[in-house]
């Protein structure tokens, strides 16, 4: 039960010193609702007025019971104060509003329970005017007729509220823009304002925290249940349901559940669930609200699968599965400057250490940090599915090992081009692709996160995966190439760390599969400059790129292929500007380099296939060319292009 402590604590150190940007903590005995109409009191009790709320207004703070918290089924529970028509409408049926199937033979039910609740509540050791005013007014049963006469529910001519609105020529009324495609008005969620003067800026019972307080003081007061808490060992009240709503606010799914008495939940092993797990009802609220908190403001989500780090002091901490564009911020104007002052590995690593040391400032080297990552295979129950606890120190220090060992030239896009370390989400896309099946995506990050927070080598079928659909340029659009060409590179860059692969175009480096690989991207580059002046040369390939995946299987000959084909690119660069047969004797001096030093291997003529090693020689040669204006006019003025062609010869 280490994780749920871990969130009690974060939940005690946090409250009242959330970090800037960070909503409040949720007080306990709370949860949250969309609501759709506002209804608004004075404090005697009277109808004032009501509105329909927008969507982004909708989500509220509510008191809630541990199983209103969770309520599911025909016969939902009642929350104390705020709820649907159903509950806090007492003329909602003579309306021809219909309750929920389960309470169709006794349909006055519901609200009798809700009023039942708020009269137990306000004549509690902890009244609150609010409650008082909301009492008197649910009890004179008029609350749809308010709404019907303040134009906010829509009813026919027989006076009972309107399902659908099926006049096309009048535009429909507002309830209807915010509640779901499968609801009727009836269905709406009711919250209150009570106002002691106009304008009152306190008037929502939302935001009253003495409001607040008197709930959390009844609600604990009625607890019946009580025993030692497995997570403080102290004895306390103990928790009969733990709470939901930890992804998103329609989450069902429970970390704990233990309310199956019939099923195999705990039957067989114990006779009651509190004998399975007991946990205290204030150590539970806390923690699952500190973890729904993380969540919404520095966690990772995408489908069912959710992941977040923290410090248990609420220090700030680098997300691990963010990118390290994102882990070091930067902005469109740093992109394009990246992309030349930024291209060494040094460069790179001081940057990073950079950023590191800003997290540690305010992350005590001892600190406790903890990495959980969630996911549910069904709608009711959810799992760990990671977990791990650092020291702050050593999770700093993972970070920044994963985005220095696996750092590389990365293009995301025009406005995304860095240098550093794919995120564990891209590298699943680069390794199945873009449409890959939501339940493939979480497996990879989750195998991927030992990789990060651990230190493991990345595994080997997703680096060949990567640089297979990298060699398959074809196959792929243009931008979508380049990202995976980078995370592929970075990749075969971090698995084989005793290759001790530069970022830099390494000239010393005479491996056959590298040089194969340079010898590509000279090609490419000498068809693509001929191409790039050329409305065609903007929508073609180059015979290179077409035949990137033939080459890295069959490298000699393919070659021959594409040497042949460079000839009428290398006769139009000759007789182009002067930038052009600057560039062309550069790039010929280029290929005379790499074939002799192919020809130095004794292998030049074996066909074996390349490993994934030429994609680094390739990249690495393309980014050389870059900043290269300048030295191809300086080529022009030092050589000839007939001494070059001499030479070619």
């Amino acid at each position: 039960m280490s994780w749920i402590q871990k969130l009690y604590e974060t939940y005690e150190h946090c409250t009242g010193h959330e970090p800037e940007g960070f909503a409040p903590l949720m007080p306990i005995c709370h949860t949250t609702q969309q609501a759709q109409i506002e209804i608004v009191l004075d404090v005697l009790g009277n109808f004032k007025r009501a509105a329909v709320i927008e969507k982004s207004q909708a989500t509220t703070m509510i008191p809630c019971t541990e199983t209103s918290a969770g309520r599911t089924g025909q016969k939902p529970t009642n929350h104390p104060l705020c709820d649907k028509l159903q509950y806090v409408a007492k003329d909602f049926v003579f309306y021809g509003g219909e309750v929920t199937s389960g309470f169709c033979k006794e349909p006055e039910a519901p609200h009798r329970a809700y009023l039942t609740a708020l009269r137990d509540w306000a004549e509690s050791e902890w009244p609150h005017p609010k409650l008082e005013a909301i009492l008197a007014y649910v009890e004179k049963g008029a609350v749809v007729q308010d709404l019907v006469r303040a134009a906010i529910l829509p009813a026919g001519e027989d006076d009972k509220l309107l399902k659908r609105w099926s006049n096309k020529q009048t535009p429909a009324p507002a309830i209807f823009n915010v509640i779901q495609n499968t609801q009727a008005p009836e269905d709406a969620f009711i919250r209150w304002r009570v106002e002691s003067a106009p304008d009152d800026p306190l008037s929502a019972t939302w935001q009253d925290k003495a409001l607040i307080t008197s709930w959390i003081s009844y609600y604990q007061h009625t607890q019946t249940l009580f025993g030692i808490c497995a997570v403080t060992g102290k004895e306390s009240s103990l928790a009969l349901q733990h709470p939901a709503k930890l992804r998103h606010a329609g989450d069902k799914a429970k970390l704990i559940s233990a309310n199956d008495s019939s099923g195999y939940t705990f039957r067989g092993k114990f006779l009651e669930a509190e004998e399975a797990v007991s946990v205290g009802f204030d150590v539970t609220q806390k923690a699952h609200n500190a973890l729904r908190w993380l969540l919404a403001h520095q966690g990772y989500r995408k489908g069912d699968q959710a992941i977040v780090s923290w410090a248990v002091s609420g220090a700030q901490l680098p997300d691990p599965v963010k990118n390290s564009f994102d882990l070091l911020e930067l902005d469109t104007s740093e992109v394009v400057e990246s992309a030349s002052s930024i291209s060494t590995d040094q460069n790179f690593a001081l940057r990073l250490k950079k950023a590191i040391a800003g997290y540690s400032t305010t992350l005590e080297p001892n600190e406790d940090v903890v990495v959980i990552g969630l996911d549910s295979a069904t709608p009711g129950r959810m799992a760990i599915s990671f977990y791990r606890e650092l020291k702050g120190s050593d999770f700093l220090a993972r970070v920044e090992a994963w985005h220095t060992r696996y750092a590389w030239h990365q293009n995301y896009g025009k406005e995304t081009r860095f240098i550093g370390a794919p995120a564990p989400p891209d590298i699943a896309e680069a390794a199945y692709g873009r449409r890959l099946d939501e339940k493939l995506r979480n497996a990879t990050v989750e195998r991927l996160l030992p990789c990060v927070i651990d230190g493991w080598d990345i595994p080997l079928d997703l680096v060949r995966s990567v640089t297979r659909r990298a060699t398959n340029r074809v196959g792929l659009d243009h931008w979508e190439w380049e990202k995976v060409l980078g995370i592929a590179c970075a990749l075969l860059k971090g698995y084989h760390t005793e290759r001790n692969y530069q970022m830099s175009l390494e000239l010393e480096r005479k491996s056959r599969d590298y040089l194969y690989g340079r010898l590509l991207a000279i090609a490419d580059s000498i068809e693509g400059y001929a191409l790039s002046s050329t409305d065609e040369g903007k929508k073609r390939e180059t015979t290179a790129g077409r035949l990137m995946q033939r080459f890295a299987d069959h490298p000699f000959s393919t070659w021959r292929t594409i040497e042949l084909a460079l000839k009428p690119y290398e006769t139009r660069m000759q007789a182009g500007s002067d930038k052009s047969v600057a560039t062309l004797i550069k790039r010929r001096k280029l290929l005379d380099d790499v074939m002799s030093a192919l020809d130095s291997l004794g292998d030049r003529t074996s066909d074996a296939p390349l490993s994934g090693e030429f994609l680094l020689g390739y990249h690495s040669q393309r980014k050389d060319f870059w900043p290269s204006a300048d030295a191809d006019k300086k080529a022009a003025e030092n050589g000839s292009l007939s001494n070059t062609t001499n030479q070619n010869s």
